[in-house]
């Protein structure tokens, strides 16, 4: 169970259902998540759809990529939520199972391109750190130029907040579904 109450369609205003619109009529096609605690404040949650929207679609990075560096994320926040969600659309852009395992311990997939390395490299050093060594940044800036990595960064913050609103909100799997690693804190 959530600690805040999650808005139910029926119970929006008029904000809140003008954003809650906008986002199952995009690519989303739903509101799940973390954007469900975010209508408590609708400019926020529209304000984070439309950024939410550009970093997950609409990024120089391919779809694998992103989804490899959300789920590194997901996996370094320790959100169980983040990486259910992740785990399955990673799958749809083509990341092996083999590969979704390695980052579960995370640990660095045998035998993987070196975009996909690189990206996995770079977003874990950022998630440890909070910054990156001059040798993982270098080699990224070298593979995907200052634009996608400007890219890559913002959507590795940007899923950090998205794991912090899950674990913080206590924003659950769906019945049925079991988290892949606790939850991280004693009350989870």
């Amino acid at each position: 169970m959530p600690r805040i109450e999650l808005p139910a369609p029926e119970s929006l205003d008029a904000d809140q259902r003008r954003v809650h619109d906008k986002i199952v009529s995009g690519r989303r096609g739903r509101i799940v998540g973390p954007l469900r605690a975010a209508l408590h404040s609708p400019e926020l949650a529209d304000r984070w759809q439309a950024l939410g929207e550009f970093l997950r679609y609409n990024t120089s990075l391919s779809p694998r990529q992103s989804e490899l560096a959300i789920l590194v994320t997901g996996r370094a926040c320790e959100s169980p939520f983040e990486w259910y969600a992740h785990r399955a659309e990673a799958a749809k852009a083509g990341v092996e199972p083999e590969v979704i395992a390695a980052l579960l311990e995370r640990r660095m997939p045998d035998g993987i391109a070196a975009a996909d390395a690189a990206v996995i490299r770079y977003a874990q050093e950022l998630n440890a750190t909070n910054s990156v060594s001059e040798a993982t940044y270098a080699e990224a800036l070298a593979l995907f130029g200052a634009k996608t990595l400007v890219e890559l960064t913002a959507l590795v913050g940007y899923y950090t907040m998205v794991a912090m609103t899950l674990n913080a909100h206590e924003i659950r799997l769906p019945a049925g579904e079991t988290p892949a690693f606790p939850w991280p804190h004693a009350a989870g």
